[in-house]
């Protein structure tokens, strides 16, 4: 359910329709400039030689990376790769699973609001920095400038709740590549774990941003409440939350446990988000992790 944060004020509403710019883009666009005052501008690497790698045609390879007349001097098909464009492209994925569509205070942003608000702000940063970014599950090439960041902020901004959404789905990035995933992860852990896998598998390093709800990690109802699993979990009537309120927090705290091992065992990093606490503080870690690693 919509709350009053996830549609822009008066002022909002007026300076979006003098931009003629997705509301989503506005609101996004604050956040980066915010961060961007607080990091040094760096300059992009530059391309110099390209350099292609050959290697074996492997399922799940877009045919466009075919390389024919690398093909045709042997039996095995070979697809070729540049190792620099990979290395500077980063690929964005949002949860849009009905879990995301919840806020515990009328006046917080959902949590789906804040993971596209965070994806939006760091395709603004990293455009700014000349790396190329892309969108999961659009067909996206990765690119840069401000044409790229439109069309991620129009595609997120029209980005409907689906069910088979809280996890990413089979996809080709090219080795080396990079992705960025926001949600909530309370999937199962081996669901997670197999839909990691299917880029991590083909050479992918990634970061999960895990967003919750403050009332996600503190339960801080009282009395007799009725629950209700926003994708089909069912309903369960407690007498006493505060009876639940400590097992509840071990046991999220033993999920997050889970997840966090479950990214290491593939190399990847870990945040978690908080949607009461400011965007700006994420999106500035999250910056700087992958800063560091694209320079490197």
């Amino acid at each position: 359910m919509a709350t009053p944060l996830d549609r822009p004020d008066l002022h909002h509403q007026a300076e979006t329709a003098a931009s003629g710019l997705p509301p989503l883009l506005v609101a996004a666009e604050r956040v980066a400039s915010t961060v961007s005052q607080g990091v040094h501008g760096r300059r992009r690497v530059g391309q110099g030689e390209t350099f292609w790698q050959f290697r074996r045609y492997e399922f799940g390879d877009s045919t466009q990376l075919i390389d024919w007349r690398q093909s045709a001097k042997s039996d095995p098909v070979y697809v070729r790769e540049m190792e620099w464009e990979a290395a500077q492209s980063v690929w964005l994925w949002t949860d849009g699973s009905p879990s995301m569509d919840y806020a515990s205070e009328p006046t917080a942003q959902t949590k789906g609001w804040r993971a596209k608000v965070l994806a939006v702000a760091l395709t603004s940063l990293l455009v700014r920095a000349g790396e190329r970014v892309a969108l999961m599950g659009t067909g996206m090439i990765p690119a840069t400038g401000r044409n790229t960041l439109l069309r991620i902020a129009t595609a997120l901004e029209r980005q409907g709740i689906s069910a088979t959404d809280s996890l990413p789905g089979p996809e080709f990035v090219p080795r080396h590549g990079r992705v960025v995933l926001f949600g909530d992860f309370l999937a199962p852990l081996g669901d997670t774990r197999t839909a990691l896998s299917h880029l991590a598998d083909h050479g992918v390093e990634g970061h999960l941003v895990q967003i919750l709800d403050p009332s996600e990690e503190t339960l801080p109802f009282e009395g007799r409440v009725e629950f209700e699993g926003p994708e089909g979990e069912g309903r369960i009537m407690i007498g006493r939350v505060e009876s639940v309120r400590q097992a509840y927090r071990e046991e999220l705290a033993h999920h997050q446990a889970g997840l966090e091992a479950v990214a290491r065992s593939f190399g990847w990093s870990l945040t978690r988000h908080m949607t009461h606490r400011p965007p700006e503080t994420v999106l500035m870690t999250l910056y700087q992790l992958l800063s560091q690693v694209i320079r490197h």
